[in-house]
């Protein structure tokens, strides 16, 4: 006894620390949490025996199923070792007869009543055959003792005869006995019969090598019938399979049409250890209780916890929402206070009669008193300057009349350092719970920085506008949504009054809306959905608009902002333009005249050849006109000679009329008019009468002009009068400088190329073997009336440059060398086409000409 009191004080002392810690956490404990605790202990609680009941009969159906499978496990492996056994057996016996045969103890009469005694004695046995080394049947013997003529006959349809198919078991069978020199197990089949069967082959061998196969064929079924016990197959159901799970022969039958399901409680074994051919023995066992979903018991325990849980979960979620309630109030009592302790506008509540029962902190900052100093004083308040004791008086009467305006009341208050500052002053009735005015809650804000930043603005404001109504150029604003006019300066009432119709012509487009349209409420918005975010942060390009009752032109700017109330709104600055654009139509006009002057002076300095040019058919047609008038009067012609003089005379003047015509089209005054043209034309036109020029000057000319060029959209006047320039000057510096016959040529050379830069474009160059250009000129050579020539007027290459860049096309000259010398100059410029890639050039067209 002694001895057992000592082991209890001493579990006593070792579970005091433990009990002093958790007696210390609960006490730490909020009342709220001891609460819940209080409640989650009970529903735990029931939690767990629900839990203890859920294990226990899982445990119990558990302990069942390990006792059903080890019972299903033992009889198995005695059914596998009986047939096991007998296998063995058999397969000896058959082996001592295979070693008569090879030996040649035993012939085809001797072996057929070996085979009946064999077979009689085992009715798992069907047939016992001994086949020859080419498959010949020689001998044969049924268990029943009615043999089929077609029984394992080569040639016969037999399904047991392994006949040479490599997809039968029985020649898998006899193929793996021939090569391993053993017995060997084929897998099930179906004999002619119908009946699940198997084989055993065993090859017969002698000093020779093989010499045939004896076989013996098992019935499947008659194995699990005579070599499983009647208790084993009593008490559990027994079954063999082969290897793809189909049930070839069982002790408990299937029903007709019902659907085989996996037993749950079952075991696998081989049918033999020494058996390889996929069958295997399956034992089965049944379940003889009710499992958790037909246990009634469970189901009411379960049932009963349940319905605890569900009314513990009710106490807990009414606590839950009191507890919900009272927090609540705690919080927003100590948000209401937090938010008027910390918020920078001054709170005042006073009774009734006038006197002070609550300032928050943010007051007392604001005045310097203390709460102590301003609770219960009556006015006249600390507060109050001594200068506005009657003005402070008056706005406390129509506080406490209820008169106090809605916007607040601005006034002055006085600091108790003695400084001063403006305050603006809201007032409300205070209301208890029962509906009766108790008091009034007076709130007051600094608004000393808010009227330095107003006079600050409106000072800026009235400067804004000053500038905006200084200056030159047009600044509107307008509504999108109302088409209201927000603001225009002097120079837009000055030109378009104070119309919105004025903005709108400037813009570009009509009103969205107008105030004068009655439907305006139900048009549609062509900007609702959009971002306005975005479209105040987008501008818009410079555009120039003429207005056609001023008759002035507007370079606009535009974009959207956001307008002071938010609604979205379209600024537009309109600066008068109509001075540029005079000059610029007058320098078109100008450079329109000297295009047409270049084209004439060329002319002029090609009168000589072109004198030279008409003078030979205008005299050819002078000799064959003389000559026929002669031999007319002499009656010395016939018939075809005049025609053929007529002929040739009419071929000399349609040449002095397409000289005529050339020179005509060329010097012509016309507006510059784009067209599709093709480059092949051009450069045929312009070599025609750059040809005479040439010819004076005893040049040659080459060109080159790629085939399947694209179609251009140029004027072709324009550009053949840059060509003309191009070559005209090339033959006068060839000229100029005495060269030989040699270098007396020219090339003009017309290809496609695509570059980064430039992309598609085509490119007419013009290359000669001149003496070349300086530096200096050739950075001079496009300024106006700048030239090399004595009697040069300077603008043809500055025409050429204007011509070219109106095409968006560019001009270049560079310099041939050869070494250090210069061999030649080359004169290109591009027109751009839409070309996506370079491509090869095609054959071109050679022309040559000669002087």
């Amino acid at each position: 006894m002694l001895a057992r009191f000592d082991v209890k004080g001493a579990w006593r002392r070792a579970l005091l620390p433990l009990q002093r810690l958790a007696t210390g956490w609960w006490r730490s404990q909020s009342p709220s949490r001891q609460d819940r605790f209080a409640t989650l202990g009970p529903l735990i609680s029931v939690l767990l025996f629900l839990s203890a009941i859920v294990l226990a009969v899982w445990y119990l159906r558990n302990e069942e199923i390990d006792r059903a499978s080890e019972a299903v496990r033992r009889d198995t492996e005695i059914a596998q070792q009986q047939i096991q056994l007998r296998l063995i057996e058999n397969e000896e016996q058959l082996l001592r007869i295979a070693r008569e045969i090879a030996t040649r103890a035993t012939d085809a009469s001797q072996f057929n009543a070996q085979a009946k005694a064999f077979a009689r004695d085992r009715p798992e046995i069907i047939h016992i055959t001994w086949l020859g080394s080419k498959r010949e049947r020689l001998a044969s013997e049924s268990a029943s003792g009615l043999q089929a003529e077609t029984l394992m006959a080569l040639g016969s349809d037999d399904p047991s005869m392994p006949a040479g198919n490599p997809a039968t078991a029985p020649e898998r069978a006899f193929q793996q006995a021939k090569q391993l020199r053993k017995s060997v197990y084929s897998q099930a089949f179906s004999d002619y019969n119908n009946t699940t069967v198997f084989q055993i082959q065993v090859p017969v061998l002698d000093r020779h090598g093989f010499s045939g196969m004896l076989i013996a064929e098992y019935s499947v079924e008659a194995l699990l019938r005579y070599y499983v016990k009647s208790e084993v197959s009593a008490r559990h159901a027994l079954s063999i399979l082969d290897d793809h799970d189909q049930i070839l022969a069982s002790t408990a039958p299937a029903m007709p049409g019902q659907r085989i399901k996996k037993p749950v409680i079952f075991y696998d074994a081989p049918l033999g250890r020494k058996l390889d051919n996929g069958l295997y023995l399956r034992g089965q066992g049944y379940r003889t209780s009710a499992g958790l979903i037909g246990n009634t018991l469970f189901w009411m325990v379960v049932a009963l916890s349940v319905l605890t849980v569900w009314m513990l979960l009710g106490t807990w979620k009414h606590m839950r929402r009191r507890m919900h309630i009272q927090n609540a109030l705690v919080n927003e009592t100590n948000f209401r206070r937090a938010m008027e302790n910390s918020m920078l506008t001054g709170m005042r509540a006073m009774d009734m009669e006038s006197r002070i029962s609550y300032v928050n902190p943010a007051f007392c900052a604001m005045t310097g008193f203390s709460e102590a100093e301003l609770i219960g004083r009556k006015p006249p308040f600390p507060y109050w300057p001594p200068d506005r004791y009657e003005e402070n008086a008056r706005l406390l009467q129509q506080e406490i009349h209820g008169r106090s305006p809605a916007g607040g009341a601005e006034v002055k208050v006085m600091r108790k350092d003695g400084t001063t500052f403006d305050a603006r002053m809201y007032v409300s009735p205070l209301i208890d719970p029962k509906g009766k005015q108790t008091g009034w809650m007076t709130s007051m804000t600094n608004i000393t920085e808010a009227k330095r930043v107003r006079d600050q603005l409106s000072a800026s404001h009235e400067r804004f506008t000053t500038v905006l109504e200084g200056l030159d150029a047009a600044v509107s604003v307008l509504s999108v949504q109302q088409g209201e006019l927000l603001f225009a300066n002097r120079s837009y009432r000055l030109w378009f009054g104070a119309d919105p119709k004025g903005h709108a012509m400037l813009a570009g487009s009509q009103l969205s809306r107008s105030k004068e349209d009655p439907d305006a409420d139900e048009e549609v918005d062509d900007y609702g959905g959009l971002p306005s975010q975005h479209l105040t942060e987008v501008g818009s390009d410079p555009r120039e608009v003429y207005i056609e009752s001023l008759e002035m032109w507007f370079d606009v700017r535009a974009r959207y902002l956001q307008w002071t109330d938010g609604r979205l709104a379209q600024m537009l600055i309109a600066t008068d333009i109509t001075a540029r654009r005079h000059a610029e139509m007058l320098a078109a006009q100008q450079a329109e005249k000297a295009q047409v002057t270049s084209r004439l002076m060329t002319m002029g300095e090609m009168a000589s050849s072109v004198a030279h040019e008409l003078n030979q058919p205008l005299t050819a047609i002078t000799n064959y006109c003389n000559g026929m008038v002669s031999r007319v009067r002499n009656d010395a012609i016939q018939k075809d000679d005049l025609l053929a003089a007529l002929e040739k005379t009419a071929k000399q003047a349609q040449r002095a009329g397409q000289i005529i015509h050339r020179i005509r089209n060329f010097v012509k005054r016309s507006e510059p008019q784009r067209q599709a043209s093709s480059a092949h034309s051009i450069v045929e036109d312009a070599v025609e009468l750059a040809g005479i020029e040439l010819r004076r000057r005893n040049v040659a000319i080459h060109t080159y002009v790629a085939q399947r060029l694209p179609t251009l959209m140029v004027d072709p006047i324009l550009i053949e009068q840059v060509l003309m320039n191009l070559l005209k000057n090339a033959a006068e510096a060839i000229d100029n400088a005495g060269l030989p016959v040699s270098r007396r040529h020219i090339e003009l050379r017309v290809v496609p190329k695509h570059t980064p830069e430039l992309g598609g474009n085509i490119e007419f160059s013009v290359t000669d073997m001149g003496p070349g250009l300086p530096t200096e000129v050739i950075e001079r050579m496009y300024e106006a009336f700048f030239s090399t020539k004595a009697d040069g007027m300077g603008i043809g290459l500055g025409l050429c440059r204007s011509i070219v860049e109106s095409h968006q096309g560019r001009i270049r000259a560079e310099n041939l060398y050869n070494g250090p010398s210069i061999v030649g100059c080359r004169f290109a410029f591009t027109i751009p086409v839409d070309i996506p890639r370079p491509e090869p050039s095609g054959a071109a067209q050679n022309t040559a000409a000669t002087p």
